[in-house]
């Protein structure tokens, strides 16, 4: 089994004082114990990274790069992938829905990965089984 991961989910993992701090540290422990394989992609990278230097600063950005993103297989967005995503996003449109969870929506279904551990209501709404 393959687990996406999500942005709100790297940083809930790196912000002590994050709402989901708790529980994403008791699921990522649960996942690395675990057979499961996990996943993200460079657009999660990408938005991961902006967040977390800007609210949490470079020593939690080192970490994000040197303790968590070493133990997931980055997908890399391809033109096709980006297109769908951006489609998607179009046809809902939903303001608070971003072109980089429709991006990972599309990545999901041609990887057939069922399962996000992610703290976003997105992901579920799109029939993602949502981790925790």
């Amino acid at each position: 089994m393959t687990v996406f991961i999500d942005t709100s989910a790297f940083y809930a993992l790196l912000d002590r004082d994050d709402a989901n701090h708790a529980r994403a540290k008791k699921v990522w422990t649960e996942l690395l114990e675990s057979d499961t394989a996990l996943a993200t992609s460079n657009y999660i990278v990408v938005e991961s990274s902006a967040l977390v230097q800007n609210r949490l600063g470079l020593e939690a950005l080192r970490a994000f790069y040197e303790d968590l993103l070493p133990l997931a297989h980055i997908e890399w967005v391809y033109e096709p992938v980006h297109r769908s995503g951006l489609s998607a996003l179009l046809a809902v449109s939903k303001r608070k829905l971003s072109l980089v969870d429709c991006v990972s929506f599309e990545i999901m279904r041609r990887q057939g990965i069922k399962s996000a551990f992610v703290f976003d209501p997105h992901f579920e709404e799109q029939g993602f089984h949502g981790v925790p």
